[in-house]
């Protein structure tokens, strides 16, 4: 009933909710996979010294589609480059998206998924939002642990780190024709990672908002990861960086409604204006990503039962009014890249605002849960062992 529930919230998003999407009426089977192992290895980089994505392992899995042929068989050959007719609309059109979920080594030595129907079927609303062919979640999570079950050795051997697993979904259509894709790939990478952000671990950021930029805009296609969402963001983030502020906490509208912060969905824990602890995140209205992440904290909260929590719209003239009267308890972001990260100040038309940090508040203990979750230290049905 819970993993239904989840799906359902990860669903909500403006035409498109679990409700009304299609499922695929034909895919392809994991049973027919076919693997191709390399004849040599790479070595594997060092687990202390990580640069998140800048490593890759030595398969990976891909599954072609046309419109005439329908689905290809699944295949894990060696990691490769690939080969794009240059009139392919990814490369005009953006007809692209991508997951992002991991694989842990856990201090029992199993390897375990966090959830990952949860990214397969956020997966599979993003294809439809993109005119992609549809396919069975199911059998393309089997085709991804078979994957990363032939690449193990690259999951480091720590708890500190882990395998990123990146499903990438493009259109090949050799056209410049504005259409749906007649023609179309699905592809999975690996990645080994450490922290996402070069600070370490649990460490504050810093995050600049301006409000002459937003990210997504209701009736877009915000509440889907699709590449379109990302490319564009690059030019304020190294505005960040250039006012030494490490991501950007993103406004919407008029009202400077807070939504996220760079790739992550945002909480804020304060004492309310009834003067109760509460739980905040903005809500699934079509600006944000339905994070994985963020569902999970919000489940943990609910069962712990200790503080409200709501989904709802603040406003940046909200946050700065709770800051000055000492309401705010602690602000951070959650995503799978970085699980959870405080934050620790805000530059906002010229004025730094600081935001306080709970030692052992909120944020540090849903990192704690989650990463004991993750790698086996604490037994849960939200992870699925592959090995």
């Amino acid at each position: 009933m819970a993993f239904r529930t989840a799906l359902q919230h990860l669903g909500k998003a403006p035409h498109l909710s679990l409700g009304s999407l299609r499922f695929a009426s034909s895919s392809f089977r994991a049973s027919d996979l076919t693997i191709k192992h390399s004849k040599s290895t790479k070595p594997k980089p060092d687990s202390s010294s990580l640069v998140f994505g800048k490593h890759f392992s030595d398969h990976m899995l891909t599954i072609h589609w046309s419109e005439s042929r329908g689905w290809d068989v699944p295949y894990i050959k060696p990691f490769e480059n690939l080969s794009l007719h240059p009139a392919s609309s990814v490369l005009h059109y953006a007809t692209e998206l991508f997951e992002g979920m991991k694989a842990f080594r856990g201090v029992d030595n199993r390897i375990r998924l966090f959830r990952p129907m949860l990214n397969m079927h956020r997966m599979l609303r993003s294809a439809e939002r993109s005119c992609l062919p549809l396919f069975d979640q199911s059998e393309l999570l089997e085709c991804i642990t078979k994957l990363v079950e032939v690449d193990q050795e690259w999951i480091p051997y720590t708890t500190d780190a882990s395998l990123y697993i990146r499903p990438t979904f493009i259109g090949t259509q050799p056209s410049l024709g504005l259409s749906r894709a007649q023609h179309a790939m699905l592809f999975v990478i690996l990645s080994p990672v450490g922290p996402y952000f070069s600070t370490g671990g649990f460490t504050p950021v810093s995050l600049l908002a301006d409000p002459n930029f937003i990210r997504a805009w209701k009736g877009g296609v915000g509440a889907f990861k699709v590449g379109g969402n990302y490319g564009p963001t690059i030019a304020l983030q190294d505005e960040a960086q250039n006012q030494d502020c490490q991501q950007v906490l993103w406004l919407y509208g008029d009202e400077e409604e807070i939504t996220e912060a760079g790739t992550m969905n945002l909480f804020i824990y304060w004492t309310n204006k009834r003067g109760e602890k509460e739980l905040v995140t903005p809500p699934l209205d079509g600006l944000i990503l339905p994070g994985v992440t963020r569902q999970s904290l919000l489940d943990l909260a609910q069962e712990w039962g200790e503080f409200k929590v709501s989904e709802r719209t603040v406003r940046m003239r909200e946050l700065l009014e709770a800051l000055e009267s000492g309401q705010i308890l602690e602000v951070f972001g959650a995503g799978t890249a970085c699980v959870v990260c405080p934050v620790g100040s805000v530059l906002y038309r010229g004025k730094t605002y600081k935001i306080p940090t709970t030692k052992n508040g909120p944020a540090m203990r849903f990192h704690k849960e989650l990463t004991d979750i993750q790698y086996g230290r604490k037994k849960s049905n939200w992870t699925q062992v592959v090995i």
